[in-house]
Formats: structure tokens, C-alpha cells, sequence
């Protein structure tokens, strides 16, 4: 045990670097995004977040967008607490059978226009949670899915990506 120890020690991390982020892309990315929302919306991009039954590696990417690197709120977009305040539902998670109304309630009380989008794998499709007796399905199973957010869990660039993509698609 003693030499595992000392060699773990001596020996260098047999992992890469994580490649630098570019600031300027983030920064060019965030005011994209905020332009694009004063644009169709008149004012900031409002966001409820929804966790239909995840793991919650999604919520920990979702929650990154609000710490000091990214602060989402620079660019003009904010989360709510109410859907009745919502322009975008943020999805996370494959949609169990005791969230499906709850979901479906909730995008039923956000004021149009509203977009959904379904971040994450399991939103998709249920990911590997598909087929399992409590799972409903995917977010489009449920409410109307206006974008996917590719991954296990989408990058807070991503998801910035992505909500960027929603408002140029509801532009034209």
C-alpha cells in the first residue's frame, strides 16, 4: 500500500490539460444571446428551469451558467421562479410518470411565446433510463420540444448555444 502511495505521489497526473476556454468567444457568444432575446422579446430572455426526473448532472451545467465565470445575468438573461414569468422551459431529464402532468401544467401556465427546450440526453429520448416502468418517455413524449441540447451533460457553452439558436430560429 505504501508504494502505491509513494508512486501516486512521484509520478506525474496521466491526464491532459483542459484546453483554455477564450473568453472573447464566451463574452461574443453571451452578447449574441442577449441581443438576439432584446430583439424578439423587447427585454431579457427568461428562463425556468425544470427537472423532470434527472441525475442532476445536467442542473450542476445549468447551475454553472449563473457562477462568476459565466454570469448569465451580464448578458440580459435571468431565471425565475414562476413559469408565469418564462419565456424558455429548460428541461432537464427524462419525464417520470409522476412529472408528466406537473410538466405539462407548467408549460400549459407559461404565457406565449414560449419555447421548450429539452437539455441533455435523457430529455431527448430518456436516455438510459428508456424503457424503465417509471419513465414516461422523452420531453417531446409530454409538451412540444422546440430544441435539443445534445449531451450527458451539455456544456454551459452549449446551453448557451442552444438558447441562442431557439431565438434565431423564432426570429425567421
Amino acid at each position: 500500500m505504501r508504494r502505491f502511495l509513494l508512486r501516486g505521489l512521484i509520478r506525474s497526473p496521466l491526464t491532459e490539460k483542459a484546453p483554455a476556454s477564450s473568453d472573447v468567444a464566451l463574452e461574443e457568444l453571451g452578447n449574441a444571446v442577449g441581443k438576439a432575446a432584446r430583439q424578439r422579446l423587447g427585454r431579457s430572455l427568461s428562463i425556468r428551469q425544470i427537472d423532470a426526473g434527472s441525475c442532476n448532472g445536467c442542473e450542476l451545467e445549468i447551475h454553472a451558467l449563473n457562477n462568476a465565470y459565466y454570469d448569465l445575468e451580464r448578458f440580459g438573461l435571468h431565471f425565475v421562479a414562476s413559469p408565469r414569468h418564462a419565456d424558455v422551459l429548460l428541461v432537464t431529464g427524462p419525464v417520470t410518470r409522476n412529472m408528466a402532468e406537473a410538466l405539462e401544467r407548467t408549460w400549459n401556465a407559461t404565457p406565449d411565446p414560449k419555447w421548450v427546450v429539452a437539455a441533455g440526453d435523457c430529455a431527448r429520448d430518456g436516455g438510459c433510463f428508456a424503457g424503465s416502468y417509471a419513465i414516461a418517455g422523452g420531453v417531446s413524449s409530454v409538451v412540444p420540444v422546440d430544441l435539443h441540447i445534445p449531451g450527458c451533460p451539455p456544456t454551459p457553452t452549449a446551453l448557451l448555444e442552444g438558447l441562442l439558436a431557439v431565438l434565431e430560429k423564432a426570429e425567421s
